[in-house]
């Protein structure tokens, strides 16, 4: 495996961001950016063997700072929504900054995407570290998060999260890689054929805040168990898509088991033959598919990107966990490790 480091450009704070190329034998490689930790280029083959980057993103890294898509970056230290700021952890109550709508969205405005991390080689791997200090964007504790990549000779991210914490405190991490296995700026994801390990979804309020239990697929749009269209069903009339524009709900990842790898989606385009399956140990599987692109920054290609020109599949914990005692708690304390892993493993067929 062969690494390069170079820098990249200063951060708002003048801190240095690098930029890593991890490359295979085969070519084929990823890159990544200290800004959130970010993945910011994977380029990998088509069924006739071209190379080509699949995942959005920007050709300047101050673009990153603030972007609305999240595009490639790992929000904290709450990833997702939680209901109007607010929640409650061994009887005091926490609020947080509301940035989306009447709620607090991927740990606030100046939440882990938007902050420059430390970052270094470690063998095969790269890995990006900060330091979340007791009370940033409202969380208690001081926090050390890591995140570590490793890009294997099969065309296989694979990412690692832990962190420890000074204080009772909560956390939920995730990747927002945007994916079109077409390219980068080529249209539309919505002929691309989506399957998810996932017969629930969490229906939300109309601020995409989950109501509580989760509901089956079967016989509505949300369901992608056999695999299907994103754009098929995704104008359907039925509530939780207007509620989002589109596909922007947590799916609830069958087999579930805490510290066990199962599958959450195999995205698959029929045009290019490019495949990307994702393996995680959380319980849910956000699908966004990208229907607010419009307007963010000009893609790195130099091509606009537009709403529902790629698709992120977040593996996460649910959404407003810390004020759902019944979902997978998100609770972390002294003297534990929290530890979750994705991995994104690219083919073709």
């Amino acid at each position: 495996m062969d690494i390069q480091k170079s820098l990249w450009g200063k951060g708002p704070d003048g801190k240095e961001i690098f930029k890593y190329r991890l490359t295979n034998a085969s070519g084929a490689y990823i890159e990544l950016s200290s800004v959130g930790a970010g993945i910011v280029a994977v380029v990998v083959p088509d069924r006739d063997g071209k190379l080509g980057d699949v995942v959005i993103g920007y050709s300047d890294p101050a673009l990153y700072f603030g972007d609305g898509p999240c595009a490639g970056k790992c929000p904290g230290r709450y990833a997702n929504r939680i209901a109007k700021g607010k929640f409650t952890l061994d009887g005091v109550e926490y609020t947080l900054p509301i940035n989306n709508g009447p709620n607090h969205l991927h740990g606030g405005p100046d939440g882990f995407q938007n902050r420059v991390w430390d970052s270094r080689i470690d063998g095969d791997a790269v890995e990006f570290m900060y330091f979340s200090e007791d009370g940033e964007m409202g969380y208690p504790g001081n926090l050390k998060v890591v995140a570590r990549y490793e890009w294997t000779e099969d065309n296989e991210i694979r990412l690692t999260f832990t962190a420890q914490t000074d204080k009772a405190t909560v956390v939920n991490l995730t990747n927002h890689t945007y994916f079109n296995l077409d390219g980068e700026g080529s249209g539309t994801i919505n002929n691309h054929i989506l399957k998810l390990n996932a017969s629930e979804f969490l229906p939300t309020d109309s601020t995409l805040i989950p109501e509580g239990e989760s509901a089956p697929v079967a016989g509505t749009p949300m369901d992608f168990v056999n695999g299907k269209p994103i754009g098929r069903d995704q104008f359907a009339d039925f509530t939780p898509l207007k509620y989002g524009k589109g596909y922007d709900h947590c799916f609830v990842i069958d087999g579930y088991t805490p510290g066990q790898l199962q599958q959450a989606a195999e995205l698959y385009s029929e045009k290019s033959g490019r495949v990307v399956t994702v393996t995680t140990t959380q319980p849910g599987v956000q699908i966004y598919a990208g229907c607010w692109l419009e307007g963010c920054p000009v893609g790195k290609s130099g091509r606009a990107y537009h709403d529902y020109d790629a698709v992120a599949i977040e593996c996460q914990h649910f959404p407003d966990s810390p004020n759902e005692p019944d979902y997978p708690s998100t609770v972390l304390r002294p003297g534990e490790t929290f530890e979750e892993a994705i991995i994104f493993a690219f083919s073709v067929k």
